[in-house]
Formats: C-alpha cells, sequence, structure tokens
C-alpha cells in the first residue's frame, strides 16, 4: 500500500477502522471514506449511526466523507456509482474491512472489478481475536450500537469493547467480532482520529428483531 491512494469503506464501527488503521500503517495514502446510508440517507445501513455523526467521524479522521443511499435492491448500483465516481477521480484501492466471510469478500472484489477498482482486505483470514486485541490494545474505544436479539442478550447493547466483553460473550458462545451480524458497534476515538468524536447515548429503540442504541453530538 505505499504511496498508494485508496478510499475506505466506512460503517463507523470497529472493523472498518482497523482495516483503515492497517492501511494506513502500511504506507496508504486515504483519499476518501465512503458509507452506505439507508435510501433516506439519514442513517447508515446496519449500523444505523445519523449522518452527523459518521460526518464528525469522517472530520476528525481528516478524510472527506463520500455517502450513497439505497436499500438493499438498490445496494449494488450505488455501491458501483461510489466506486467508478472514485476511479475516475484517480483512486483505484478500495479497502474494506471482511475478515474471512468468502461469499462478501468475492462479492465486493468482483463488484469493483466492474469498475476497475481493486479491493484490498487488510484483515483477511487473520484470527477475529488477534484482531480485536490489536484494536484495544492501539487505543480504539468503541462502543456496542445495535444487538440482533436473535443472536446475543439485548442487554450488551452500549457496552464498551473491551477484553473483558469479548471473555464475556465468548462464554456465553457468541462470536466477540460480530462478524455473522450479532452486533454493530461505534467507533469514538483511536490512533485515525485527531481528537475525540464527542457522542452521546440517550435511549434505546427495538425494530424487526434488533436493539438500537441512540446516538448523537453533543
Amino acid at each position: 500500500m505505499m504511496d498508494i491512494s485508496f478510499v475506505a469503506s466506512w460503517s463507523g464501527g470497529k472493523d472498518s477502522a482497523m482495516a483503515y488503521y492497517r492501511a494506513m500503517k502500511a504506507g496508504g495514502v486515504p483519499k476518501r471514506l465512503w458509507t452506505m446510508f439507508e435510501k433516506d440517507e439519514e442513517r447508515s445501513k446496519s449500523h444505523a449511526l445519523p449522518f452527523e455523526v459518521v460526518e464528525a467521524q469522517a472530520a476528525r479522521i481528516g478524510v472527506p466523507l463520500m455517502i450513497r443511499g439505497a436499500d438493499w435492491q438498490g445496494y449494488e448500483e450505488q455501491f458501483l456509482d461510489a466506486m467508478k465516481e472514485c476511479v475516475e477521480s484517480g483512486i483505484s484501492y478500495g479497502v474494506f474491512g471482511d475478515i474471512d466471510l468468502e461469499d462478501h469478500l468475492v462479492w465486493v472484489q468482483n463488484t469493483c472489478a466492474k469498475v476497475d477498482m481493486e479491493a484490498v482486505h487488510p484483515l483477511w483470514m487473520e484470527p477475529r481475536r488477534e484482531i480485536l486485541e490489536e484494536f484495544i490494545e492501539a487505543g480504539f474505544e468503541a462502543y456496542i450500537v445495535v444487538v440482533n436479539t436473535k443472536m446475543m442478550p439485548a442487554h450488551f447493547i452500549g457496552r464498551k469493547f473491551t477484553l473483558e466483553l469479548m471473555d464475556e460473550l465468548e462464554v456465553l458462545g457468541i462470536d466477540a467480532c460480530g462478524e455473522s451480524g450479532e452486533f454493530h458497534t461505534v467507533v469514538v476515538d483511536g490512533p485515525i482520529f485527531n481528537e475525540r468524536v464527542p457522542v452521546i447515548f440517550s435511549g434505546q429503540y427495538e425494530r424487526d428483531g434488533y436493539v438500537f442504541l441512540g446516538v448523537t453530538l453533543e
């Protein structure tokens, strides 16, 4: 990645933050963060973060934010549109946070190839626990903001991501990485930020078997 310009897929959570961090450490030059939002562009896909929170993350990373809005039916079209815009701007490498889900890796690679974007996966096939331990050791601060109640107890919502939390989850047989969609996180501080993102957690709501934590800016 030395001196290679890249766009980073940015969910606002731990895996995308670690992929970005790894790409930076490898000498990559970040040019854009890219986040897919719901069709109305008010909240991010899966992590349900308000636009102003993702915007605040990007501002404290110091990289321009690019977004697209789509439902799942229109996801690929908007993905391609965003990657094409990057390629046309001279950014031909995309950094993604996939760890070991082969189907999603193949989809990302094949879809990027349609617009001559090369997909880079800095975390690919590394032991999940080792990635998480490095995340915490590097000084990242993250919190669980979405819980899939079909896969884990709702009371984990709002918990800070720590080694102790990972141990608790693993004792219960829950993947501490949440790679299968058990939960999602928001990252508010760490070595990629120039200052902490000033978030407030307020209230919870439920929808379609998920519990969401309200996240706003101070």
